[in-house]
């Protein structure tokens, strides 16, 4: 199997824009029917049911492109490196945002909720208390997608290991080569339809990683999926080719899913031929979004410009920060007697505002703040990300 040497520019496009929706779907969470950290009075159903399909998909991608990713990244480093690389890069920002960042969106909810009076000074304490969350103030919150991948990566090291081994490497390349056909790439969709047979209603999601089976196992597999495939130069081309019907196939599910349940938020609660077709719609609705979204990029977007370069380093600490600051803005902006479009708006611009302004005055010139929020101690003048083999940012 041909090896891709090239920088792949639209994998960093593919992560930027999972990204820039991220935060539209968080500064919408106080406008929908289901729960967050504060919340408006009035609700959306209509802009409850969009963020709800966007829930299904969104981060089953990005673990695929982080997938991706790691599959560049262990080109060309050891898996020993590689270990000490996510302990840098995912594992400091995650205990830094989980004591100095959430907090402050914790100290939000609560106060919204009438839990808590006074100043953020004296609840900031708490957290030295190392109470979890609820009950406490420490919380990984968001970051769990975190949590998760540098979990996964950990799991996956002895796999990694093994496939640095050449002969095993082949057959690697052999079974991605297979699988980079239409129809044969549709059988990957089978465990994740046995994953919600089995787990879907026993676990449902909670993102606590312990007794989180259906999420852990189902991320899991597409992160594999995305390291097993992602340097097949055939796998990006056979989404390229049939990047339409996939996306056909992705459309025909998403109708008869909202058709079905979404519209109605009625999800299948016992296990029958209900919930088996539910389960069956669901992971091919997933799994082909993602095949046609990598065409379509692949198509597309293997373009570079000063956007994706700013863009591509900004999206970790953009990430680490950005549900405190719409937690933060959010307490204020549901308050104001206004519609919720301009609300959602406001909260939109602000959040996007500060985020700029913090990476750029506060994080992007200094050695320590570019550690903690998962950057390298000097910003370095190279290829994007996946091509370049370095580790995929977690977004999440």
């Amino acid at each position: 199997m041909p090896a891709i040497s090239e920088r792949k520019y639209y994998i960093d496009w593919i992560r930027v824009i999972a990204f820039s929706l991220l935060i539209f779907f968080h500064c919408a969470m106080p406008f929908v029917v289901f729960g967050w950290e504060v919340k408006n009075r009035e609700t959306s159903l209509g802009l409850s049911r969009l963020i709800w399909w966007m829930h299904q998909w969104r981060l089953p991608l990005l673990f695929f492109i982080s997938g991706v990713s790691i599959h560049f990244s262990l080109k060309n480093r050891s898996v020993i490196a590689f270990a000490g690389e996510r302990v840098v890069r995912l594992l400091i920002p995650l205990l830094f945002a989980m004591l100095f960042v959430i907090p402050l969106q914790v100290y939000f909810e609560k106060l919204q909720k009438g839990l808590i009076t006074g100043s953020y000074i004296s609840f900031y304490p708490t957290v030295w208390s190392f109470v979890p969350y609820p009950d406490g103030t420490l919380s990984w919150s968001h970051m769990w997608f975190v949590v998760y991948l540098f979990v996964f990566c950990i799991l996956l090291l002895p796999v990694f290991a093994l496939f640095k081994i050449k002969s095993i490497k082949s057959g690697k390349e052999k079974l991605a080569r297979i699988l980079s056909q239409p129809l044969p790439a549709f059988v990957l969709v089978i465990p994740l339809t046995i994953y919600y047979f089995t787990l879907y209603l026993t676990y449902p999601e909670q993102q606590s990683l312990l007794d989180d089976w259906f999420l852990f196992v189902f991320s899991l597999t597409l992160l594999f999926y995305g390291y097993l495939l992602g340097g097949s130069i055939r796998f990006w081309e056979c989404c390229e080719k049939y990047r339409f019907y996939f996306l056909g196939i992705a459309v025909v599910c998403i109708i008869y899913l909202f058709y079905g349940y979404w519209w109605s938020m009625n999800l299948p609660k016992q296990q029958n031929n209900d919930m088996y077709l539910f389960g069956t719609l669901s992971s091919i609705h997933i799994w082909s979004l993602i095949l046609s979204v990598s065409g379509f990029a692949k198509r597309h977007l293997n373009f570079t410009n000063r956007f994706l370069k700013y863009a591509n380093q900004a999206v970790y600490p953009f990430y680490i920060l950005h549900q405190t600051l719409i937690v933060a803005f959010g307490y204020y902006v549901v308050q104001w007697p206004f519609p919720i479009f301009i609300k959602l708006l406001v909260l939109i611009i602000l959040c996007f505002s500060s985020l700029v302004l913090i990476y750029q005055f506060l994080i992007k010139p200094f050695m320590l703040p570019r550690i903690l929020y998962g950057l390298k101690p000097k910003e370095k003048k190279t290829q994007s990300t996946a091509a370049a083999g370095i580790p995929a940012q977690a977004v999440g």
